[in-house]
C-alpha cells in the first residue's frame, strides 16, 4: 500500500518546483512536466532547440529550485575527458597521487553544446549516465546520489560539431524542444526582464532530501502487466519499421515506464495510464532510432514511426 502521506509531499514538491521555475521560464509548462518527470524517475535530459530558447536558463533554475550543486561544461573540440572527470595529481610532498575531481562531481551537471566536443569526449559522460560512477587510473569513484545530466545541442549549426553516438543517445531518457513561446509570453519576458533577470530572484524551494524522497515514491505507483506489454510492443515495434536500422533499446521501454510513473504521481494516481505513456512515447523513443538513408531521403522522421507504432498497437482497456 501507497503511503499517502508520501504521495502528497512529493506532490507538493513537485508544485513548488515546477512554479519556482514557471517564474523564470514563461510559456513553458510542458517542457517543465518532461524535465521534473527525468528528474523524478532518475533519468538524464537532452535539450535540442535553437538558440536563445532558454536551454541554459532552464537547467539554471532547476538548479536554484531545489538547492542543488551546479557544474556548467562548456562543450569545446578542444575539451578532454579529464576535463570533466578529473585527474590524478602527482603531490611531491607526500608522494602519492591525488585525485582533483571534475566538474562531473555535482548535483546537475549541464552539458552545454554537447556536439562541439569529440566522440572521445563525449564518452567520457558514458560511465557516469550509466552507473553513477567514473573511474580514473583504475579507481571508482561514485557519483552524487542526485546526479542529473542536462545536455543541450544546437539542431541547425552543424559546423565544428561531432554527432553524439548512438550509445551516448541512448543514456538520455528524453530528448524535446523547448520551442518558441507566444508572443503574449514574449511580451511578458520582455517585461520581466526590464530591470533585472527573474533568475536572480530564485532560490531553493526544495532539498535534495525532498527529490530523494520523490525518486522513492515514483517507484511505488503501479505499472500493471496488460500497461507493461504495451508499451514493450510500441518499443519493439520501432525495432521492425520500414526504414529504421536501429531501433530503441530495453533502456528505452525501462525509461518510458518511469517516466510515466513519475507523470501519475504528478498528477495524484497510484497506477500508470495509457495516456502517461502516449504522452512521453516521443520524447523518450525517438532520438533513440537509427534510420536508413533511404528513409531520411523519402521523408520519414523518427517521430513519425513511433508515432505510426503507436496507432498500430491496441491501448489496453
Amino acid at each position: 500500500m501507497m503511503d499517502s502521506t508520501k504521495v502528497i509531499a512529493a506532490k507538493e514538491t513537485v508544485s513548488k518546483i515546477r512554479e519556482n521555475i514557471e517564474r523564470v521560464m514563461k510559456g513553458q509548462s510542458a517542457g517543465i512536466r518532461k524535465m521534473l518527470a527525468v528528474l523524478a524517475s532518475g533519468g538524464h535530459v537532452l535539450l535540442e532547440d535553437f538558440p536563445g530558447t532558454g536551454k541554459t536558463t532552464f537547467a539554471k533554475a532547476l538548479a536554484l529550485s531545489i538547492g542543488a550543486e551546479f557544474k556548467r561544461i562548456q562543450f569545446t573540440p578542444d575539451l578532454l575527458p579529464s576535463d570533466i572527470l578529473g585527474v590524478s595529481v602527482f603531490n611531491q610532498k607526500d608522494q602519492t597521487f591525488e585525485f582533483w575531481r571534475g566538474p562531473v562531481f555535482a548535483n546537475i551537471v549541464l552539458a552545454d553544446e554537447i556536439n562541439r566536443a569529440s566522440a572521445r569526449t563525449q564518452s567520457a559522460l558514458l560511465e557516469a549516465m550509466g552507473e553513477f560512477q567514473v573511474s580514473v587510473d583504475g579507481i571508482r569513484y561514485p557519483l552524487e546520489q542526485l546526479f542529473f545530466v542536462i545536455a543541450t545541442q544546437n539542431p541547425v549549426e552543424f559546423r565544428g560539431t561531432y554527432p553524439l553516438p548512438e550509445a551516448q543517445m541512448d543514456r538520455f531518457a528524453m530528448q524535446f524542444g523547448l520551442g518558441y513561446v507566444s508572443p503574449e509570453d514574449e511580451v511578458e519576458i520582455l517585461s520581466a526582464q526590464q530591470h533585472h533577470h527573474p533568475i536572480d530572484d530564485i532560490g531553493p524551494c526544495a532539498t535534495l532530501q525532498d527529490i530523494v524522497a520523490m525518486r522513492d515514491q515514483v517507484k511505488e505507483i503501479r505499472v500493471s502487466v496488460e500497461l507493461q506489454r504495451y508499451l514493450v510492443e510500441i518499443v519493439r515495434m520501432t525495432r521492425s519499421a520500414t526504414g529504421v536500422q536501429l531501433g530503441a533499446s530495453p533502456r528505452a521501454s525501462l525509461a518510458l515506464s518511469r517516466a510515466a510513473q513519475a507523470l501519475a504521481l504528478f498528477d495524484g494516481m497510484e497506477f500508470v495510464t495509457p495516456e502517461h505513456v502516449q504522452e512521453l512515447v516521443v520524447p523518450v523513443i525517438a532520438h533513440r532510432l537509427m534510420l536508413d538513408p533511404q528513409a531520411r531521403f523519402s521523408g520519414a522522421t523518427a517521430q513519425t514511426i513511433v508515432e505510426d507504432a503507436v496507432k498500430q498497437i491496441s491501448v489496453p482497456s
